[in-house]
């Protein structure tokens, strides 16, 4: 697993539209992440995390 979560913490996610963005494919609706997407929502959720960005630290 490329994000080292669970499928049911991915189920979720995706039910409430909070995780990374996916499509279907195939005749079984597989649900599927494209590599630079997971990328990318990596990269939002570290900017957006007080300890990764100076920026947005309470205690500067």
């Amino acid at each position: 697993m490329y994000l080292g979560l669970s499928p049911h913490t991915r189920y979720v996610w995706r039910h409430r539209r909070l995780g990374p963005p996916s499509f279907r494919m195939g005749t079984r609706g597989r649900v599927m992440y494209r590599r630079e997407f997971l990328d990318a929502w990596i990269q939002e959720q570290e900017q957006a995390d007080s300890r990764s960005n100076a920026r947005l630290s309470p205690l500067s």
